[in-house]
């Protein structure tokens, strides 16, 4: 009987998980300074949703990505700079939420291991080919 609870609660624990607080008010609805909104949509589509990994804000349904659209929107209303906002969500939410990492620190990292990788391949290969005498 345990085993049988405990079974149907790992199955429901996805349901929790998906949030049911209201909606913000700005996170599907546009700001009416044009020029704002266009700011907002462009920095939306550079930040990456943390519950769904792999869309941005902007283009998310998810209810997290939801909270940061109106976070987005309610700062850029408040006069703050694009870049401004962009490196407060780096801070809350840490370097991954950016589609676009800095050339420093974690970032640099980042953008380094693919080229590190392919020497490391390179220089593998060139000891296996080689011809033995």
């Amino acid at each position: 009987m345990r085993a049988l609870l405990l079974i149907s609660l790992m199955i429901a624990t996805p349901v929790f998980a998906q949030g049911s607080g209201p909606t913000p008010a700005l996170a599907n609805r546009q700001l009416a300074d044009p020029v704002q909104e266009a700011d907002a949509t462009r920095l939306m589509h550079s930040l990456r949703c943390i519950q769904c990994q792999g869309q941005s804000i902007a283009d998310s349904d998810a209810l997290m990505a939801g909270t940061m659209r109106a976070e987005v929107r309610q700062q850029i209303a408040a006069g703050q700079k694009p870049e401004a906002i962009r490196n407060w969500m780096i801070g809350r939410y840490g370097e991954w939420v950016s589609f676009e990492p800095d050339m420093r620190g974690a970032g640099l990292l980042l953008w380094l291991t693919p080229l590190l990788v392919l020497l490391a391949s390179i220089w593998l290969a060139r000891g296996l080919f080689r011809k033995r005498t």
